[in-house]
């Protein structure tokens, strides 16, 4: 399940207040600290989508399929008259710093913030050239906690923004750099670097019992039979 601040299935409707449903709390009476639910993720937006619109006071988010050579069919539903696609999206341009502090974007970069600015958080970049700085002020805030680190991968660094940003932070050992064409190709970087998902229990579990048999075994293998035993015994 993802969690992207909208509200519904057919008519999703954009939230404002932020709800932290991925964290599961214990009952009263049962001792545990409260932890992260499994299967869910946070997704966001920072600059808006072309599949957001503006109606009635209200973000809704249409159901835009990939590659649509139109938008104006797929407004033709009822609570969205008179709704104009296209304008919740920010495109790259020179105030492109000052329009991200204007509802909803504001909201989004306020989840993006509180998410990584914590203790033991990482923050993975994939084709990011630091190119925008309301977002590298985020990530440098978020350096300034020293369990905090920061990944970086990317085909190359035509335009030197990176290698740029990696000198101004000056936080060398909190940031680890995967530059080239053999680390950004995904299916290498996936097949080869990254480690298997292993959040659910099942997994888990899987992997204590093939660990726990694999020293009973060695364990029984060094261990001397009885027939060995009696032949010792006999030659004493």
């Amino acid at each position: 399940r993802l969690i992207d601040r909208f509200v519904g299935t057919l008519a999703p409707v954009f939230r404002a207040s932020r709800l932290d449903v991925d964290l599961h709390y214990n009952p009263p009476g049962i001792r545990g600290e409260p932890r992260y639910l499994e299967g869910v993720a946070r997704f966001t937006k920072l600059h808006g989508s072309i599949d957001w619109v503006d109606c009635n006071q209200k973000i809704h988010r249409i159901g835009l399929p990939f590659g649509a050579q139109d938008t104006n069919p797929y407004l033709a539903v009822p609570g969205l008259e008179n709704a104009d696609a296209m304008q919740l999206m920010i495109y790259p341009n020179a105030a492109k710093d000052r329009e991200t502090t204007e509802y909803p974007y504001v909201e989004l970069f306020r989840d993006f913030a509180a998410a990584i600015c914590r203790p033991n958080s990482t923050v993975f970049c994939y084709g990011y050239s630091f190119g925008d700085e309301h977002i590298n002020r985020v990530i440098e805030d978020m350096l300034t906690i020293p369990s905090a680190h920061l990944v970086i991968i990317s085909r190359g660094d035509r335009l030197g923004r990176i290698m740029g940003t990696y000198e101004k932070l000056g936080r060398h050992a909190q940031i680890t750099l995967l530059i080239g064409n053999h680390f950004g190709n995904l299916e290498t970087l996936v097949k080869d670097y990254l480690p298997k998902p292993a959040i659910d229990r099942t997994t888990f579990r899987m992997a204590e019992l093939l660990k726990n048999r694999w020293h009973t075994s060695q364990h029984e293998d060094d261990r001397p039979n009885a027939s060995q035993a009696d032949e010792k015994v006999a030659g004493v």
